[in-house]
């Protein structure tokens, strides 16, 4: 896993997925499909990667704005360089487009959370695939959605039937995990957290999220010795530094009656 560098991505993301401030977060990746399903396999891209897929797919869009895997991906891309709003506009089109398209409507719905445009987003994830044939993907996004909007009963009840389809899948559990953790209750955050990365697929991303609430229970040893495991030195002090940031805040965050300072759960990327 790459080092850590900005405070919104620390230890989130699936999200879009935030609940702290609430900016959305997750690690800058990508997957190797460009159908905009969510909660495909995660590989990192640098900013400067992510600037020549821009350019790359803006060509390829230019020739074919009605291609829904060309809107997609270039929405995609748009997205990981920051470049929200313009993610959305390219996504809303491919609605228009094509209104019955579900990875595109799962993309667009991905999009507008980002963007925390929560209400417009829950309703195109809704349409992203029907109660017959539930997508465990798509309900994982619509939970992250709903802990965002503070629904966190309705969010852990979405992700309970996500579970159902998909037992023990570390994505839905580590946002299960996050949604307990921003109701307070740390016990089950962690029960669940380490359940998620016992798991052979688990990501960095999940392991992370247990360190953050072990720290936040108290025991910052064992937080730090589990933000450190499996990393080479340098990335495992850059992540152990920005550990103690996130747990300071959290601190003075306490002090202050506000929540705790949990990353959102994440909707996928």
């Amino acid at each position: 896993m790459r080092p850590i560098t900005a405070p919104s991505r620390l230890l989130a993301s699936a999200a879009v997925a935030a609940v702290l401030a609430l900016s959305a977060a997750g690690c800058t990746t990508t997957s190797g499909d460009t159908t905009g399903s969510i909660g495909t396999s995660d590989v990192p891209r640098s900013d400067a990667d992510w600037r020549q897929e821009v350019n790359r797919w803006a060509d390829r869009y230019r020739d074919d704005s009605g291609d829904p895997n060309t809107a997609i991906a270039y929405a995609r891309a748009l997205r990981a360089s920051g470049q929200r709003a313009q993610s959305v506009a390219v996504l809303e089109q491919a609605v228009i487009r094509n209104p019955k398209n579900m990875p595109v409507l799962a993309a667009y719905g991905r999009a507008l959370a980002e963007a925390g445009n929560y209400p417009q987003a829950l309703d195109a994830l809704s349409r992203a695939h029907s109660p017959d044939q539930p997508d465990w993907r798509i309900l994982n996004a619509q939970g992250a959605v709903l802990d965002q909007m503070g629904q966190h009963a309705e969010a852990q009840r979405i992700y309970s039937s996500a579970l159902k389809i998909v037992p023990d899948e570390p994505s839905v559990l580590s946002n299960l995990g996050l949604s307990y953790a921003l109701m307070k209750d740390l016990k089950r955050a962690e029960e669940t957290l380490r359940r998620a990365v016992a798991q052979p697929t688990a990501s960095p991303k999940v392991r992370q999220n247990l360190a953050l609430v072990v720290g936040l229970r108290g025991r910052f040893t064992e937080a730090e010795a589990i933000a450190r495991a499996e990393l080479p030195e340098a990335e495992a002090a850059a992540n152990v530094d920005y550990l103690r940031q996130m747990l300071a805040q959290h601190s003075a965050r306490q002090k202050g009656g506000q929540r705790p300072n949990v990353p959102p759960p994440d909707a996928g990327t």
